[in-house]
């Protein structure tokens, strides 16, 4: 009987321990999974900043629209319908009133220019917006490039 009551609590303490093993091992698991889900985003993340640093281009805008009171802000180089990278949109602020025709001309990384374009861009002092430079479709604004407003 002794002997009964010995292996039946034997018994009990192995299936509480086991338990016990099966929660540390779903909690080590459970922490693994989120060292590794941190550990990729941070990854990703990274990978997203190297590759939008790549992308940049310098844009200048020329002294006399700086004169003028332009400054630009974010820009964005897309592909219009038929080309490839050949639209420019960027964002201007008004510092001063402002209306007249300005252009835009691409370089490429050998500084040899690889396009023009030209918009109308108007606003009133300490207004903003977004204006659209569209390339001939067989520009191509390359990563790095640089783009003078003028």
């Amino acid at each position: 009987m002794k002997l009964n009551i010995w292996i039946l609590c034997m018994i009990c303490l192995v299936l509480v321990s086991c338990n016990g093993v099966a929660n540390k091992t779903k909690e080590g698991i459970n922490k693994g999974g989120e060292v590794v889900g941190e550990t990729a985003t941070e990854f990703f993340e990274g990978v997203s900043e190297g590759v939008d640093k790549t992308l940049e281009c310098e844009i200048v805008l020329s002294e006399n629209l700086l004169i003028k009171g332009l400054k630009n802000g974010i820009y964005n180089i897309e592909n219009q319908p038929i080309g490839k990278n050949n639209k420019l949109t960027i964002y201007l602020i008004f510092n001063e009133d402002f209306d007249s025709d300005v252009t835009a001309k691409a370089y490429n990384k050998n500084g040899l220019e690889i396009g023009r374009a030209k918009a109308n861009v108007s606003g009133k002092k300490d207004d903003a917006g977004y204006f659209d430079f569209k390339f001939d479709d067989r520009t191509d604004i390359g990563f790095r490039n640089k783009i003078i407003l003028e």
